[in-house]
């Protein structure tokens, strides 16, 4: 699970760069938390039952889903004062920036940041204890708790889900835990999946994406916990 996190990463992160939606320091600040609880869940999970850790990551899922269709419209409006300046990305030493939306800049700050920090801890804690990237997770929290738009909360939540993913992999790796041709297989889909994701991400409506993505994470929860059961 952790290496095709990393493939979709990679896939994904190229194009989301060229668009200005990946915020670099936000992104590793959030990454700091989130790799140190993905290398505590990593430890943890050789002595966590299995139903357990689906259960878990059934109801990570759900709170996801939750998240994403909490909020209605769009909180960060474009703003006329910055249409003049096209050019989207991040302001230098800050936690904000702007991104493009319909031809019009969106501007945007990074608040509540040490809620968000522990939310990521949260988020890495399940992607080290269940070999995911937690990715659900790290969205909703970027967007909700730290006020990010939707749109670089994902696209900065992509590039950065290497990192994770890496960290709960050295843990993985080191205890011979991979299945390494089956990871290999999974990992020309999800390279193809990042890519497909990625340009879908720039043209498809906020509130679109996240009805999308809560509808994913209610059927992948059922499939979870219902297998337990």
């Amino acid at each position: 699970g952790l290496l095709t996190d990393g493939a979709s990463s990679l896939a994904a992160g190229a194009r989301q760069l060229d668009e200005g939606r990946v915020h670099h320091r936000i992104g590793l600040t959030f990454e700091l938390a989130a790799s140190a609880g993905a290398a505590g869940g990593a430890l943890a999970s050789s002595s966590v039952n299995e139903v357990i850790v689906a259960r878990v990551l059934g109801a990570a899922a759900l709170v996801g889903a939750a998240a994403a269709v909490a909020r209605k419209g769009l909180r960060n409006l474009p703003d006329a004062s910055f249409d003049a300046e096209l050019e989207p990305g991040e302001w230098p030493g800050t936690l904000g920036g702007q991104y493009v939306l319909d031809g019009r800049v969106v501007p945007y700050q990074a608040k509540n940041v040490p809620a968000g920090l522990l939310a990521a801890l949260a988020s890495g804690v399940v992607s080290g204890l269940s070999g995911v990237g937690a990715g659900f997770l790290k969205t909703p929290a970027m967007s909700e708790i730290m006020k990010v738009p939707v749109k670089v909360a994902s696209a900065t939540t992509t590039f950065t889900l290497g990192i994770t993913a890496t960290t709960g992999l050295l843990v993985y790796g080191i205890r011979g835990d991979m299945a390494i041709e089956s990871g290999g297989a999974a990992l020309a889909g999800a390279f193809i999946g990042g890519l497909l994701g990625a340009r879908v991400q720039g043209w498809a409506p906020p509130s679109v994406l996240r009805r999308v993505t809560a509808v994913l994470l209610v059927v992948i929860a059922a499939l979870l916990i219902g297998r337990t059961l």
